[in-house]
């Protein structure tokens, strides 16, 4: 079985991999940290994400769970990500980063540590999403500069970056199939007196309320029709079954920066 280790393995993000990892026949349970002073260190990793007991304690060193070969999964915060990642690339381990709101200079370390370690990167590891990246690209080209292109997000109240990683990927994928720059051409929300819509112009809008999981809507409006894509995740299990997923396949790889459609077979 390929052992994977889960760092941020008592939050709700986190507890979820664990059951996940433990779940799936091809997959173990190898290793499992939070961050140092976390009162969930020194307890039962399986257990405290509701499984049976697993026998893996929590702890606050990665380099010391790394003596042997494993894929680490991190869905944890950008800054923890980085140490992380640096300790990955000093060990040569595997890496399924899903963590969002890694800036340009984050992005471009782990695309650097992927010269050393196989990494796959996704701001959203479920199936059904990453299938939607390819749907909104193409649709994006069928269609082109007659139909205007608005991306809505909705998210949890206590998400803590906007807009979400998954629309921020969604923005690249049509801006790159129309032509258009995902950074220029974006206009996140809309206040007061705007003038009219541009053409180039790719609206995105960030809603947080409740305990949402994750909705997000690509429309396309033209003169008289639109087509919408929409993904609604209700579990955040999709996520975690799809990283368990993307360990599976990394375990096989050699060092290079993937993502989910690499691991799904989506590339063209």
């Amino acid at each position: 079985m390929i052992p994977v280790i889960v760092t941020g393995a008592a939050g709700r993000m986190g507890r979820t991999l664990v059951r996940a990892v433990a779940a799936d026949p091809a997959t173990t349970l190898a290793g499992a940290t939070e961050r140092p002073g976390h009162p969930a260190l020194g307890t039962d990793a399986a257990l405290g994400a509701g499984s049976s007991n697993g026998g893996v304690h929590i702890g606050d060193e990665l380099d010391a769970l790394l003596s042997t070969r494993a894929v680490v999964v991190d869905f944890t915060a950008p800054s923890a990500t980085m140490g992380h990642l640096e300790v990955c690339a000093r060990r040569g381990a595997p890496m399924v980063i899903g963590t969002t709101g890694l800036s340009a200079e984050q992005r471009a370390a782990v695309a650097d540590a992927a010269r050393q370690i196989p990494i796959v990167l996704s701001p959203n590891m479920s199936v059904g999403v990453n299938l939607m990246f390819a749907l909104a690209a193409e649709a994006a080209r069928v269609l082109g500069d007659d139909y205007d292109v608005e991306i809505i997000e909705t998210h949890h109240r206590l998400k803590k970056d906007s807009p979400s990683g998954t629309a921020a990927k969604l923005l690249e994928v049509v801006a790159a199939a129309l032509g258009r720059d995902a950074q220029g051409d974006a206009v996140h929300g809309r206040n007061g007196m705007v003038g009219e819509r541009t053409r180039r112009e790719i609206g995105v809008h960030a809603v947080r309320a409740g305990d949402n999981v994750g909705e997000h809507h690509v429309l396309f409006g033209g003169i008289g029709e639109a087509i919408e894509i929409v993904h609604r995740a209700s579990d955040r299990a999709v996520f975690a079954g799809g990283a368990v997923r993307a360990a599976r396949w990394l375990w096989a790889q050699g060092a290079g920066l993937y993502d989910m459609a690499d691991v799904l077979g989506l590339k063209r």
